[in-house]
């Protein structure tokens, strides 16, 4: 049967869908047997050819050739079977072909194949979404605004041939997004539901920031300067640490770029926020003391070295206990988070203040630096 029209839809459809022409014959293969199951009260032994390059296919439903037929949905009798097949060398108990026009399955039938093959349609769109998404699972990828939810700020943006949604708590410097807008943004993760696949995006990410300096820093993407920590609170400051396997190589002064040019263009990329880029190093005091940058660390202590416990103390110089806090205790905590220590921050002279009780600690869920820093200043 030669259906041009089909064989042309189908293209189009694998053209603008991404869904092989193969997988929609498989799903029509699909749908008719479910219809000839319907129609000749279970016999689905059908034989599904198709010639995209003829633009044809058949159908042919699988009978036995008997001397009285009882059951004519499993059965023919021999002089029909001659006939339909126009051929003499049958006999009794043979299994024969008998081809069928699927337009006369009747309205049931056809309905039936129509609703899997919708199905099919939807599966194979949800399998193409989420292959697209996977392959781009970690990566930063550039993305078009289609939609904007005037309520909650979210943004509807396309990667792809596949939307996913941003988050307006997402939308880290950004600005104010349009519609047609492009967007770069972090895929953190691929979810699978009954609603079908949908991508974690983001620009909140600490991995954002760890992609954006692989993209703008050669040495970073060619191994020789690696970021070994990002801690992040997004649109006001980033801590990274980073090393070189390069002796000849400035793994600070690579990330900067001459004059600043590279940390600028992702200064500018996260609207303004500010990156502090420390050298990574095995020796605890050593990394925990820059962490702590830009305050002047006079001594680190370790107290416990624990895997599950890490703590430390860091003395720093009187006047800069409000610096190695931060607004906040921003640099503390940020500092806490990017070297996994716990870090208890005291000021030379061991004289908090009049109102003080505790002593400040820096970890990643810690507040008590807050009034520290307040109390100092």
């Amino acid at each position: 049967m030669v259906n041009k029209e089909l064989f042309e839809a189908l293209r189009m459809f694998e053209k603008e869908k991404d869904i092989p022409m193969e997988y929609m014959l498989a799903q029509i293969e699909k749908a008719i047997i479910i219809a000839c199951k319907n129609y000749f009260d279970g016999n689905e032994d059908v034989v599904f050819k198709a010639d995209p390059e003829k633009n044809s296919f058949e159908v042919k439903i699988k009978k036995t050739v008997v001397d009285e037929v009882f059951d004519p949905s499993y059965e023919i009798s021999l002089e029909d079977a001659e006939k339909v097949l126009k051929r003499k060398k049958i006999a009794i108990g043979d299994v024969v072909e008998i081809p069928l026009d699927p337009k006369k399955l009747g309205r049931i039938a056809i309905s039936a194949a129509r609703n899997v093959i919708r199905q099919g349609i939807r599966a194979g769109e949800k399998g193409q979404s989420l292959l697209e998404f996977q392959s781009k699972l970690g990566e930063i990828v550039t993305a078009t605004v289609e939609r904007i939810d005037p309520k909650s700020g979210s943004a509807t943006i396309r990667i792809g041939k596949s939307e996913a949604m941003l988050p307006h708590s997402e939308q880290v410097g950004c600005g104010e997004l349009h519609e047609g807008d492009h967007v770069k943004v972090y895929i953190a993760d691929v979810k699978d539901n009954e609603k079908g696949p949908h991508a974690i995006i983001s620009r909140s990410h600490p991995d954002f920031v760890r992609k954006l300096f692989e993209q703008e820093v050669p040495e970073i993407y060619d191994g020789i300067v690696e970021i070994k920590s990002v801690s992040r609170e997004a649109g006001s400051r980033t801590k990274m640490a980073v090393c070189s396997s390069n002796p000849d190589v400035d793994a600070i002064g690579a990330c900067i770029g001459q004059k600043g040019a590279r940390v600028n263009r992702i200064v500018e990329e996260l609207g303004g926020e500010k990156i502090d880029i420390i050298i990574y190093s095995d020796e605890p005091e050593a990394y925990i003391s820059a962490a702590l940058s830009p305050a002047k660390v006079l001594k680190v202590e370790i107290i416990s070295d624990d895997s599950d416990k890490k703590s430390c103390k860091a003395t720093v110089p009187d006047g800069q206990l409000s610096l190695a806090i931060g607004n906040k205790g921003q640099n503390a905590r940020l500092a806490a988070r990017l070297t996994g220590w716990k870090i208890d921050i005291r000021p030379e002279s061991g004289f908090y203040g009049e109102d003080e009780e505790e002593e400040p600690v820096a970890e990643e869920t810690a507040e008590a630096p807050v009034e520290e820093a307040e109390a100092e200043e």
